[in-house]
């Protein structure tokens, strides 16, 4: 089945229009302003839609007041009558972020989406005559592991995209767009989904891709049919850290969610019985905390705001099953907070962790009253083959019963082997133990850190053989640096764990005036000694604090607040800021932060992640910018296989670049 029998294809059988005064059929029925398309559509042949109907068009040039269909196209079925009732059990995920499968020498491998597989598959088995089970993804399907290479960095280094193919392959039923899937451009985005996605994409927020066609490549909602039941389905997308403004794509954008969802939810709820939002904006709203967020950041037009909005517009149930913050949410029931005016809110953390699992009681009469019956979550369990059969943790790891082998062998597998030779090879070797995860981790935040003076003056000394010559300066975000490396041989796999995020190199021009005003927002950014000890260092510290090249050193003075903390005996190339702020400089910057740092706000917006005082940031999308189009991870590569060691002597130590008062 291709892409484009998916979208285009699907349900033959007529049927009569006229249940719902929102759906018209006419002759040329393209949707005019205030108008979306329902056009039938070939679901899943491995999930469980019977009917999908997908709606096509703008749904933020305005409210949509009408929905039409070509005469004699099918329809969905008329809605439930009184005292009819159906079973709508919802089986989710989120930021799975290609862990489909977790690969680890020492402790064997964790086949997370093959556990999943084999949760979905009994649901299915086991469900009751009057009982729909409904299989999503809430986004953020890439970016994040090795199985991401396989994606390549254009159309001609495509081999597959092993979520969308796996996914396919595993029966899903439909997904959001997440953020991260713009990661490498909407163009080799587009590529996945028209070679690998056999299920539809949602987003009713972006729009205006050169590449990626709204009602091509994904639409803004869909309508899918499972046992006379009618599921309106919504997508949204997070319009605070989508990657918009890249360079081959400047057109791209993200629009608000609440403008959407008050634009298309009353149509997509006249024409269903009842409606899931597969938001991936994140729980909570404005500056929030949960999840992968160690300290507050910028959620914007997030998930309370959604399901506010979305009691008000209709009486139908709605759900809103979530992503973006990593957020573990109704583990075992409904959780304080996340009922509101009658709308669910639901998360399944990140990574394949949990699978969600949600049991609706639908009748027609009651609308949302006692209209949902269970809430949980259902750990996915993590191999480690060193525990022997009688140790108690035993139970509470993957073991042979606990996953569908035939589908990880006959899906999985292959993927696996595709990437066998690039996940293998060994670059480097490590000849420190000062690099450690544990100790990485611990630093990034607080203040200098080895691996990222490593990483730094690495990508400056490939700088030498870039088109525009050597650089001066090099900076990246302490977020991206995901763990350490051991002592020992490196291989690809290994440095990928550290630093998994695609970004591409761009050199900024900017004077010395820009770098001392850059070094005293960053100096506000610090964790603070006195947050330290009530701050999980595994999580996310939103604060957008960045590491730089050996070039620059200074010192930070923190002051009695972040307010007062400021960046002191600054040196550019060892000569003092004061002699420097009319120079010019150039300054590698990665992606992420030449675009704004997004919810890490380098885009003149307040300082996030829990700083107080409306702190104004300095503004990186107001440099200008080279894009050379290089790949940072892969130059950092390069210059290991150069060097071929790690240690103190080439870099990987703490110099006093940066020194914080205590």
């Amino acid at each position: 089945m291709t892409r484009r029998r998916l979208l285009l294809g699907g349900v033959v059988a007529a049927s009569a229009v006229g249940f719902s005064p929102f759906l018209t059929a006419r002759s040329n029925a393209a949707p005019l302003a205030g108008e979306l398309q329902l056009v039938p559509a070939t679901p899943n042949p491995l999930g469980s839609i019977e009917k999908l109907f997908l709606l096509k068009g703008d749904p933020l040039s305005g409210a949509i007041k009408r929905i039409v269909t070509e005469e004699g196209n099918p329809v969905p079925s008329p809605k439930l009558i009184p005292g009819e009732r159906r079973v709508l059990r919802v089986l989710h995920f989120n930021d799975m972020h290609n862990h489909i499968t977790e690969m680890h020498g020492k402790k064997g491998d964790t086949y997370r989406l093959s556990q999943i597989v084999q949760r979905v598959k009994a649901a299915r088995a086991s469900a009751a005559e009057n009982e729909a089970v409904l299989f999503v993804s809430a986004g953020d399907d890439h970016t994040g592991s090795i199985f991401d290479e396989l994606m390549g960095w254009s159309v001609d280094e495509f081999v597959a995209d092993a979520g969308y193919r796996s996914y396919s392959a595993a029966g899903l039923d439909i997904a959001a767009i997440g953020n991260h899937e713009f990661d490498r451009g909407a163009e080799l985005l587009k590529k996945a989904v028209q070679t690998d996605a056999r299920f539809p994409l949602l987003s009713a927020n972006v729009h205006s891709s050169q590449h990626l066609k709204r009602d091509e490549d994904y639409v803004a909602a869909a309508i899918a049919e499972i046992k006379g039941l009618r599921i309106g389905l919504v997508g949204l997308t997070t319009n605070i850290d989508t990657r918009v403004g890249q360079p081959d794509d400047k057109t791209l954008a993200v629009d608000r969610p609440l403008k959407a969802i008050e634009n298309i939810l009353p149509a997509v709820a006249e024409i269903s019985d009842v409606v899931v939002i597969l938001s991936h904006c994140g729980y909570g709203i404005g500056q929030h905390t949960s999840g992968k967020a160690a300290t507050v950041r910028d959620v914007g037009e997030g998930d309370f705001a959604i399901a506010g909005l979305a009691g008000k517009l209709t009486d139908k149930p709605v759900v809103v099953v979530g992503g973006h913050t990593h957020t573990r949410l109704n583990e075992e029931q409904i959780e304080e907070g996340n009922l509101i005016d009658g709308v669910l809110i639901t998360q399944a953390e990140a990574h394949g962790k949990y699978l969600g699992d949600i049991a609706m009681s639908i009748a027609a009469e009651n609308g949302r009253k006692d209209w949902y019956s269970s809430v949980s979550l259902h750990r996915i369990k993590p191999r480690d083959k060193r525990v022997a059969v009688d140790d108690p943790k035993f139970p509470t790891l993957q073991n042979e019963d606990d996953y569908d082998a035939d589908f990880e062998k006959q899906h999985i597998a292959p993927l696996i082997k595709a990437l066998d030779s690039k996940l293998a090879e060994v670059i480097g070797r490590v000849d420190t133990t000062e690099l450690s995860r544990d100790k990485m981790i611990a630093s990034r935040y607080v203040g200098e850190n080895k691996l990222a003076n490593y990483m730094n003056d690495a990508v400056l000394a490939r700088s030498a053989s870039f088109a525009g010559g050597e650089v001066d300066f090099s900076l990246f975000n302490a977020t991206g640096i995901s763990t350490g490396v051991e002592q020992g041989l490196l291989s690809f796999k290994n440095w990928y764990d550290v630093m998994p995020y695609a970004d591409a190199i761009h050199i900024a021009s900017l004077s010395g005036q820009q770098i001392f005003d850059m070094l005293q927002s960053n100096a506000k950014r610090l964790l603070r000694d006195e947050e330290v000890a009530g701050t999980n260092l595994e999580g996310f510290v939103s604060r957008g604090f960045l590491h730089f090249s050996s070039g620059i050193r200074y010192e930070i003075d923190p002051g009695a607040s972040a307010r007062d903390a400021i960046a002191v005996n600054i040196t550019l190339k060892g000569e003092a800021i004061e002699k420097c702020l009319e120079k010019d400089y150039t300054m590698v910057v990665n992606t992420y932060l030449a675009l704004g740092g997004f919810g890490e706000n380098w885009n003149g917006k307040p300082i996030g992640g829990g700083v107080a005082g409306d702190i104004p940031s300095f503004d990186m999308r107001s440099l200008r910018y080279d894009h050379t189009g290089l790949i940072y991870r892969n130059e950092v590569i390069a210059h290991i296989r150069n060097s071929q060691v790690i240690s103190a002597e080439t870099g990987a130590k703490l110099d006093g670049r940066l020194v914080v008062f205590s």
